[in-house]
């Protein structure tokens, strides 16, 4: 019944400045406006309840985006500032989203170059994660979000009682 996940939707202060980062960061394309700036806001009563907004809350600005074979990422912009900070690992619900890549340094140095940050530097990849050449790092978009970027060559070791493989890209020529 499910075929997999179509998009991860994402709540920022501009999605200009939000589109420019992924651009620059991740390569990332336009696929479509859902709600441009010059049209009316999305608000009132049926917006509220079908989004679960909070009253008087308007969405002013909805892109879609385009990261390489993965889902994509549905970014939201409000007329007025979030309610809160950006969610954290500490935090319930979602709180980040991972991209394979395929060189875990360059992809690290385009989310500085990009306006973004590390919170460490590449490291190796832990239990069944772990083999030669499995990183991981993860970061922080200007606005506080967390992405993770993740690459793990040598595969996964995955337990007898696992019922599926995860995704993963596949091999390149």
């Amino acid at each position: 019944m499910t075929r997999g996940i179509d998009h991860i939707g994402m709540t920022v202060p501009s999605i200009e400045e939000a589109t420019r980062f992924f651009k620059e960061a991740f390569e990332a394309q336009v696929s479509y406006d859902v709600q441009r700036p010059e049209q009316q806001p999305m608000e009132g009563e049926e917006v509220e309840q079908q989004l679960d907004l909070p009253s008087g809350r308007k969405i002013v600005h909805m892109r879609l985006l385009r990261l390489g074979n993965g889902p994509s990422i549905e970014l939201f912009e409000l007329a007025a500032s979030p309610n809160q900070p950006a969610a954290g690992i500490a935090d319930m619900g979602l709180h980040h989203f991972a991209l394979y890549v395929d060189d875990i340094e360059e992809a690290s140095e385009r989310i500085q170059q990009a306006g973004g940050s590390l919170l460490s530097e590449p490291h190796p990849l832990a239990g069944v994660e772990d083999g030669e050449g499995n990183r991981g790092v993860y970061g922080k978009t200007p606005w506080g979000s967390l992405v993770e970027l993740i690459v793990y060559p040598s595969g996964i070791d995955y337990p007898k009682d696992s019922e599926a493989k995860r995704w993963t890209p596949d091999k390149r020529e």
